[in-house]
């Protein structure tokens, strides 16, 4: 009876759950400004010596899972995804690492969703297996960070070839303690709630083309001792496709203390003289995505981040710029190569440009 009574309790709990992934191996080559990473975001000050390597450590793994139905018709959706990015990179510390992970409460035209992801008010990414443990384009124009929300989205139908989506949600912040002075640490917040929203109008054409257009905004406030230092930023993203082929993609935002979203740091300054100061900013990306057939397509993105320089202390970034070029080719339902050339062009205040190039091969067998 016992036995029986445990095989009811797993049968009554049971519900389809879809392993999903890839599996990727990388090799490239860095320049010497790469600061011993990776996947180098930003040319480093100093040269080292260019590296050369391969890695796993990009490879993903993911749960995906359809769950019960609930009131109204609605139902619970969810998935967590995983790589092995954490840890320092050696051969015995490539750690596991939540990415993104979501559970969705679905009904026809509204769906609440308590997640870990990208901002609100930037869902869109370039397109990339060379850049997976960190987004393309970090801190050149993609406002990537990764981060605990709760949102909701309601759908609205304007006839059968148009529509919206309406999003807002609350979104957790992260404070970074770059060049913030050792007597302010114990009284700084390292995280915020904030407000965000995104509003994309969409519509579809005859001849396979699409449009999508969206609005969006993130309204927060870091906090110092007593002081209350403003995150404003607006933006606005699409996806424009002439033709079945082809694909323009992107985002363009502005604002002020925008590394609580993932741009570059640092996004607050703290002076001698005693006064803090937010530091302004303005960035985006754009990526065209060119489709040849159903088994090869280029990809070439790009993206900028400028910071004012009278809001930064010298030494600091003031503007970062990358641009990549990539193809793939599809040798299967499941496998994908790729090869990719970037490079970082970083601006550091007072100190001048420095360039890091960084080339890509990769396969990628998905599941």
């Amino acid at each position: 009876i016992e036995d029986l009574a445990q095989t009811k309790v797993a049968a009554d709990h049971k519900f389809p759950v879809q392993l999903t992934g890839t599996l990727l191996f990388n090799t490239f080559w860095n320049g010497s400004y790469s600061g011993d990473q990776l996947n180098p975001v930003a040319a480093a000050l100093t040269a080292g010596t260019p590296s050369f390597g391969g890695s796993f450590r990009q490879s993903t793994l993911g749960l995906k899972f359809q769950g019960p139905s609930i009131f109204a018709g609605g139902q619970v959706n969810g998935s967590l995804y995983m790589d092995f990015f954490a840890g320092t990179g050696t051969s015995l510390n490539q750690l596991m690492r939540v990415r993104v992970a979501t559970i969705d409460l679905d009904w026809r035209r509204t769906t609440i969703s308590f997640a870990h992801d990208k901002p609100i008010m930037a869902p869109r990414e370039p397109a990339s297996l060379a850049q997976v443990g960190i987004s393309p384009l970090t801190a050149a124009g993609n406002l990537w960070l990764w981060q605990p929300q709760i949102r909701f989205e309601q759908r609205f139908l304007f006839g059968d070839t148009a529509g919206l989506r309406a999003q807002a949600g609350v979104y957790q912040t992260s404070e970074s303690t770059v060049g913030v002075p050792a007597e302010y640490l114990s009284t700084f917040h390292r995280s915020r709630p904030g407000l965000q929203g995104r509003f994309e109008f969409w519509k579809d054409f005859s001849n396979g083309g699409r449009i999508e257009i969206a609005p969006g905004f993130h309204v927060s406030n870091s906090k110092v001792e007593d002081d209350s230092l403003p995150s404003r930023i607006y933006a606005v993203d699409w996806l424009f496709r002439p033709v079945r082929r082809l694909d323009l993609t992107g985002q363009w935002f502005a604002g002020e203390n925008v590394g609580t979203v993932g741009g570059i740091r640092p996004s607050l300054s703290f002076f001698p003289d005693g006064s803090e100061r937010t530091v302004r900013a303005r960035g985006g990306w754009a990526q065209l995505t060119w489709r040849l057939n159903q088994r090869a397509w280029f990809n070439f993105y790009g993206g900028q981040q400028s910071n004012r320089a009278s809001d930064l202390l010298l030494g600091a970034i003031n503007r970062n710029r990358a641009y990549a070029g990539n193809f793939m080719y599809r040798f299967g339902s499941n496998v994908v190569a790729a090869v990719e050339a970037s490079q970082v062009r970083t601006n550091y205040l007072g100190s001048g440009i420095r360039l890091v190039p960084h080339y890509d091969l990769a396969i990628a067998y998905m599941f």
